[in-house]
C-alpha cells in the first residue's frame, strides 16, 4: 500500500480506523493509529459520557470532551498521520459537533448514518477535510451531486462500508440476510465510476477506502485489486491495548465466535450488527423501560424506541457486558488475542 494525499496532507499509511462509539475509539487509540502513520478517528457519539456532569448537560460535556479528546489525540500521534471525527448524521446538534471539531483542529470530518447533505456549510474557513459514509453508488451520487451543486465543492475522501460492517449498517435487513449471494464488489465499482467524474471536474484525486469485513491482509489487497485506494478498519482495532474500551468489552471480542453475531434494530432507523448477549435477547423479547433521554439522535422517539441505544453502549464500554450492546464486524470471530496497534496495522499490511 502506497502512501496517498488527501487535499494537502499525505496519509503514509492508507489505513482508517473506523470511528466506533459510545467511548471504544477515543485519543488513545485514535492517537496510536496516528503515531503509525494512518489516520485515526474519534467517534462523537456520547463522547463525554464519563464527564461529571454528563448526566445533568449531555451535550455541553460532549462537546468539552470532544475538543479535549482531539487536542490529546493530536498529541499522542506526534504529529504523524491524520486525526478525524467520525459524526452521525442524524445526531442533534450535527452542526455543532462539526464546528467543534474542526476547532479543536480535526484534520477530517466522516459522517455515515445518513446523508450528510449540509456538511460543507459547518467546514466553512477551515481546512478540514470531509468524507462520507456510503453502502451504495445511489447515496454516494446524491451527496457529491448536492454538495457540487449548493456548495461548489466535493468530496476529500470517500469512504465505502460493505454489509460485513460492524455497527450500523446502510442496508436492508432482507440484504443482509442475502450477504453470501449479494456482489458488492460490483457495486464498489460503480461507485469508483461515480466518484472518477467528479474527480474530473474538479482535477483532483478522491481517494476511496473500502471498508466492512477488512480483517486481514488479503482482504486489503482484494480491496485494492478492485480499485481501492485504501480501507476502513475498525474491528480489529479493539482488540488492541491501545483501544479505549474496558477490558471486558475486548474480551468479549476475543471470546465471540462466529454463531455469537446477531442483526438488531437500531433505535438510529437501521440494521446494527452487534454480538449477541442477555442484552440483546432482552431487546428481541419486549421493550425496556427507558428512564431518561439523551436527546441526541433526531429520529428516536424514547415513548416508542425498544431500548436507549446509547445507554445499552454506555454500559458495554464501562464492562457491564450483560447489559451493553456490543456492536462488532462480521470476522469478530476471527480474533483470538489482544495486540496492539503497531502489530494490527502491519499484519493488515502484509504482502
Amino acid at each position: 500500500m502506497k502512501a496517498i494525499r488527501i487535499g494537502n496532507q499525505e496519509l503514509g499509511v492508507p489505513i482508517i480506523q473506523g470511528g466506533m462509539g459510545v467511548g471504544i475509539s477515543r485519543c488513545n487509540l485514535a492517537g496510536a493509529v496516528a503515531l503509525n502513520g494512518g489516520m485515526g478517528v474519534i467517534s462523537s457519539a456520547q463522547v463525554g459520557y464519563d464527564r461529571e456532569g454528563f448526566a445533568a448537560n449531555p451535550e455541553k460535556e460532549n462537546l468539552l470532551e470532544l475538543t479535549r479528546q482531539i487536542k490529546r489525540a493530536k498529541e499522542i500521534s506526534g504529529g504523524n498521520g491524520m486525526v478525524g471525527v467520525n459524526i452521525m448524521a442524524v445526531t442533534q446538534l450535527y452542526g455543532e459537533y462539526v464546528r467543534e471539531a474542526c476547532r479543536a483542529g480535526a484534520d477530517a470530518i466522516i459522517t455515515g448514518a445518513g446523508l450528510p447533505t449540509a456538511l460543507p456549510q459547518y467546514i466553512e474557513g477551515n481546512h478540514t477535510k470531509i468524507a462520507p459514509i456510503v453502502s451504495s453508488e445511489k447515496a454516494l451520487r446524491l451527496i457529491l451531486k448536492h454538495w457540487d451543486r449548493k456548495y461548489s465543492c466535493t468530496a476529500d475522501f470517500v469512504v465505502v462500508e460493505g454489509p460485513k460492517a460492524g455497527g450500523h449498517l446502510g442496508f436492508s435487513f432482507e440484504r443482509l440476510a442475502q450477504l453470501h449471494t449479494y456482489d458488492f464488489d460490483a457495486e464498489v465499482k460503480k461507485i469508483i465510476e461515480t466518484k472518477a467524474a467528479y474527480e474530473d471536474k474538479y482535477n483532483r484525486a478522491i481517494p476511496l477506502f473500502l471498508a466492512g469485513g477488512i480483517s486481514d491482509s488479503r482482504a486489503v489487497r482484494h480491496a485494492l485489486s478492485l480499485g481501492a485506494d485504501g480501507v476502513q478498519v475498525a474491528t480489529r482495532f479493539v482488540t488492541t491495548e491501545e483501544c479505549d474500551a474496558s477490558e471486558k468489552y475486548k474480551q468479549a471480542y476475543v471470546n465471540a465466535t462466529e454463531n455469537d453475531i446477531s442483526i438488531i434494530h437500531s433505535p438510529v432507523g437501521m440494521p446494527g450488527r452487534a454480538i449477541r448477549n442477555a442484552f440483546v435477547e432482552r431487546m428481541e423479547a419486549g421493550q425496556e423501560r427507558i428512564c431518561g433521554c439523551y436527546n441526541c439522535l433526531k429520529a428516536c422517539n424514547p415513548r416508542t424506541t425498544s431500548y436507549c441505544i446509547f445507554q445499552a453502549l454506555i454500559n458495554a464500554v464501562k464492562g457491564d457486558i450483560d447489559n451493553g450492546l456490543i456492536f462488532c464486524g462480521a470476522n469478530v470471530g476471527e480474533i483470538n488475542k489482544i495486540s496492539t496497534v503497531k502489530d494490527v496495522i502491519k499484519e493488515l499490511l502484509k504482502p
